[in-house]
């Protein structure tokens, strides 16, 4: 077992991502997938990363590898999603259309799942654009209508609607059932990944005394997103004035690489120092994860210490932000 001196100030890049019973974590090397099958055992599956920047090297460039990290995280994770799911079926599972059928018949199993993934990621993508970008600037658009607003009225609008939107969306996540579950194993990965930073021993116990909200959490990611947003639209817009509610849309949807490539730098950023300053500008995000990180129970921690053992790094501090 990996220890290190807990005096030292270790961040490291492993991650991870909550599934249905169970975790996706991912190290330098490799990811796993770990899930509590409903018989009670642990179904693992890992995988050796190879990334995309290894054969293209620009693509991980600052700013630009903000954009390929983000899909390449939305595609494994729809992956992973889906694997843990199929351990939980729903109890009246809908038979295939004649469509899928057809398409599964020509396609192979295989390319039908590729189908499915590439349709999961882009429906996702669709969605967050939508509620998040799109309607803001509508809503804003049916207002100018009522009330005249300027430039900086208008931005200014557009972002508390949108920070509404985000805060609202948590909450109502956080209110079903099901997604508390996903929740807690969120939570147990968060500690889990404090518990290794922290130089102790992966156990139960020690994860258990760990906090549940860390700063380098993709709740805190999509919350520096949603502001950065706000900041890169308002300067925008104060220097160009779109001829209709459409051109300020399709202005917004084309900034999109540009708003993750910075919120990808300034998560970097904030990951490898601890200043007053970082504390400060990470804090709203941290609270965020009330509504997305609850407490674990054992089984819960378990399943993730099992998944970040087996994304250990081969050389101590391969892994250091």
């Amino acid at each position: 077992m990996q220890t290190r001196d807990t005096k030292t100030d270790f961040r490291t890049t492993i991650g991870g991502q909550a599934l249905i019973e169970g975790i996706l974590m991912r190290g330098p090397e490799r990811q796993a997938i770990v899930v509590r099958r409903p018989d009670g055992g642990l179904e693992v599956r890992t995988e050796e990363l190879h990334l995309i920047k290894e054969r293209y090297p620009i693509l991980g460039w600052p700013l630009i590898r903000g954009v390929v990290t983000f899909l390449d995280s939305m595609i494994r994770g729809v992956k992973a999603l889906m694997f843990s799911a199929d351990f939980y079926p729903e109890e009246e599972a809908a038979e295939l259309s004649r469509l899928e059928v057809w398409l599964e018949e020509r396609l192979g199993s295989e390319k039908f799942g590729q189908i499915v993934i590439g349709l999961a990621v882009v429906l996702g993508i669709g969605f967050s654009v939508g509620l998040f970008f799109l309607l803001p600037a509508a809503v804003t658009g049916a207002l100018q209508l009522l009330i005249p607003m300027g430039k900086l009225a208008v931005s200014a609008v557009e972002g508390v609607i949108r920070v509404c939107l985000f805060l609202a969306y948590l909450f109502f996540c956080s209110r079903l059932s099901d997604m508390r579950r996903v929740f807690s194993y969120h939570g147990a990965e968060h500690k889990t990944i404090f518990c290794y930073e922290r130089g102790l021993e992966l156990t139960v116990e020690n994860v258990a005394k760990m906090p549940r909200h860390h700063p380098r959490c993709g709740t805190s990611f999509l919350f520096v997103v949603v502001i950065i947003a706000i900041l890169v639209h308002a300067l925008l817009f104060s220097v160009v004035t779109p001829p209709n509610l459409l051109a300020r849309m399709g202005l917004q949807l084309l900034t999109l690489p540009v708003i993750v490539g910075i919120s990808y730098e300034f998560n970097r950023f904030a990951g490898r120092h601890d200043t007053a300053l970082t504390r400060i500008l990470t804090a709203p995000g941290l609270w965020m994860q009330n509504f997305t990180t609850f407490e674990p129970d054992e089984s819960m921690m378990e399943v993730a210490i099992e998944a970040l053992r087996l994304v250990l790094p081969s050389r101590p501090g391969q892994d250091r932000w």
